[in-house]
């Protein structure tokens, strides 16, 4: 017997529908590109949305086609995120702080139609704009008055300005109804061996990941909310923020380009901010200002924390100092991203500061949705002993079956009964309440700011060098980003090459923040059976390494 309830399917389009007509006077403030701090209510944004999506049709972008963005966090950006998936194509959020070469692979492998850019990466766009095979419009994000010299756009064939396109096209439009499993959105990760690989969301599991997102022992937001998420929209989504916000009626602050401390904070006390989300070394910058001036917040209640471990002395600052409390968690691109979450049980609230604190540190309990298991190398479950430390495992309607264009084969991983597991490439404790602790990757990529940096790419470029005969790369402490890149290195008989010559050698080849901090010569890197590279006896010879940068 079947239940007798209608048959709504779960689209990304019902989520400004719901926040124009029950939340429509709520606004969207923004920090631009331009320099100005700009309002529109969320009956706009929807209204907005509607252009950008007649504009799709303009184009010649068809449903199922994708439209790529290099933006910050601005109302433009949401507006594409409601019009772009809405109407049913597909939206690719692009890394900027990516290397010119890796966009062009990217947009390439996406099949990018369009490419929608905030002017601030207007030489990246002059770089990339040649190169491309399949992008057949660029949009400058902004007005008239802020488009390139004409000599400069003739560089660009088709170059548009977005809010003259928005202006040429009708608000009067109908969101499509379709099933809620076609794709929604795209987002490569670097986090993982080779070439980045996509990560294809759908609109079922986009409306599940948000609802998730926002129950009380997760991000826990509601209408009475501001919410100012630093975690950039080309990053997971902004982890589902930018749903997320209008699902519950929430005010959003967009930073824009404007993540130092004091921009931040300037925007925290004018808009009553009370909840905001990022990575660590966001907030190193913030408390550093905060600190530096005597400041503090007014309104700020609460602060997501991921994207790498959060250090402990940060949670007890920002507790103890200034009254905020800090929402440790854990996910990935292939996850949508949130996992878990470290929320209190009623169990907890009788504890002492330290003991609080330690249940903060980890990187918390599953949401519902997730489900989760370690494992040891015989792919037995492991017990939540809180001692018993194996391969991280999870499942659910927000994680990956299987990435963009079949890339890299099935990644999933069966057990007895046939499910499929996801391996998240992390080694990992769980308590018997349930909080997962991360010990160790499996994974040999670095992770810098909360910023995937492959180990193999630069372990290439220094091989290419002729005085280099093995080199590997693995991550090294660091105070501020979490981890740097350090290079160890076995030179050639014979062969002499310095530090300086070797960082030098990476010039161009690269983002530049993918350059390691250092270089170590040694006699011998220790391989395994197999002839691989052992990391792990690496990381261990150089953990006490003190990085020049640190």
């Amino acid at each position: 017997m079947l239940g007798q309830m209608m048959q709504l399917p779960l689209l990304i389009s019902s989520l400004i529908v719901h926040a124009e007509r029950h939340h429509g006077d709520q606004l969207v403030v923004s920090r631009r590109v331009e320099g100005d701090i700009h309002r529109i209510s969320y009956r706009e944004v929807a209204a907005r949305a509607r252009r950008v999506a007649n504009a799709m049709t303009t184009l010649g972008v068809q449903p199922g086609q994708r439209a790529a963005t290099l933006a910050w966090n601005t109302h433009r950006h949401m507006e594409l995120y409601y019009g772009v998936s809405g109407s049913g194509r597909v939206l690719h959020t692009v890394n900027p702080r990516l290397h010119p070469d890796q966009i062009v692979y990217i947009a390439d492998h996406a099949e990018d139609q369009v490419m929608f850019f905030d002017m601030s990466f207007w030489p990246l766009i002059q770089a990339v704009a040649g190169r491309t095979k399949t992008v057949k419009h660029w949009v400058a994000m902004t007005s008239r008055e802020f488009m390139p010299p004409a000599e400069q756009a003739a560089k660009v064939p088709g170059l548009l300005c977005y809010e003259e396109l928005l202006a040429q096209s009708s608000d009067r439009y109908a969101w499509p109804v379709f099933d809620e499993n076609t794709a929604s959105s795209l987002c490569y990760t670097s986090g993982t061996t080779g070439n980045p690989k996509g990560v294809l969301y759908s609109h079922r599991s986009t409306v599940l990941h948000t609802m998730a997102a926002a129950l009380p022992d997760c991000l826990g937001c509601s209408a009475s909310d501001a919410i100012l998420p630093v975690v950039p929209m080309f990053h997971v989504n902004s982890w589902g923020i930018v749903y997320l916000a209008p699902m519950t009626g929430a005010k959003l602050v967009l930073p824009g380009p404007g993540l130092d401390g004091k921009s931040l904070y300037e925007l925290f006390e004018s808009e009553g901010v009370t909840i905001s989300a990022g990575v660590p070394t966001v907030w190193q910058g913030l408390l550093a200002h905060v600190e530096a001036n005597g400041l503090k917040f007014s309104t700020m209640r609460k602060s997501a924390i991921g994207g790498s471990a959060c250090p402990p002395a940060m949670i007890r600052k920002f507790r103890d100092a200034y009254g905020v409390h800090v929402i440790h968690a854990w996910g990935m691109t292939e996850m949508s991203p949130i996992g878990t979450a470290a929320a209190f049980k009623a169990q907890h609230h009788g504890l002492d500061d330290e003991g609080k604190l330690a249940v903060m540190s980890t990187q918390g309990r599953a949401v519902y949705g997730v489900d989760m298991k370690i494992v040891g190398e015989d792919g037995a479950e492991l017990p939540w002993d809180g001692a018993a430390s194996g391969d991280l495992l999870v499942r659910g309607p927000w994680i990956i079956d299987t990435y963009f264009k079949g890339e890299g084969g099935n990644p999933l991983v069966k057990d007895a009964e046939g499910n499929g597991w996801f391996p998240t490439g992390d080694v990992a404790k769980i308590t018997p309440a349930g909080y997962m602790v991360i010990t160790d990757r499996s994974k040999d990529v670095i992770k810098s700011g909360g910023e995937w940096i492959g180990s193999i790419d630069l372990e290439n470029i220094a091989m290419a060098h002729p005085a280099v005969a093995m080199a590997a790369c693995i991550a090294a402490p660091h105070p501020k980003w979490d981890e740097r890149p350090l290079l160890v290195v076995v030179k050639k008989p014979g062969a002499e090459v310095t530090r300086e010559e070797l960082l030098a050698f990476y010039e161009g080849k690269i983002a530049k923040w993918w350059t390691p901090d250092d270089v170590v010569f040694t006699d011998a890197i220790p391989l395994g059976a197999t002839g691989k590279m052992q990391k792990n006896k690496l990381r261990e010879q150089f953990k006490a390494h003190r990085l020049p940068t640190a």
